[in-house]
């Protein structure tokens, strides 16, 4: 299996665009397998850290520590 890495445009109507480069080695008729990357504002990958660290650290709070849950 071959792989390329490249950059894409995607149009209004959510169809990607791949420069002619990549485009000219894909195989006419043929399957590919495809993996789309997004990046995200920083602030959403924090807001995502932060909701993970008190799921984590709520999911190992022992039933003797609920006591501290009331106050």
């Amino acid at each position: 299996m071959k792989a390329l890495e490249s950059s894409a445009t995607v149009g209004a109507d959510g169809k990607l665009s791949l420069p002619q480069g990549v485009s000219d080695v894909l195989p006419r008729g043929g399957q590919v397998r495809v993996i789309v990357l997004v990046d995200e504002p920083p602030e959403a990958d924090a807001a995502a850290w932060s909701r993970a660290a008190a799921e984590r650290f709520l999911a190992d709070d022992d039933d003797a520590d609920a006591a501290y849950d009331r106050l």
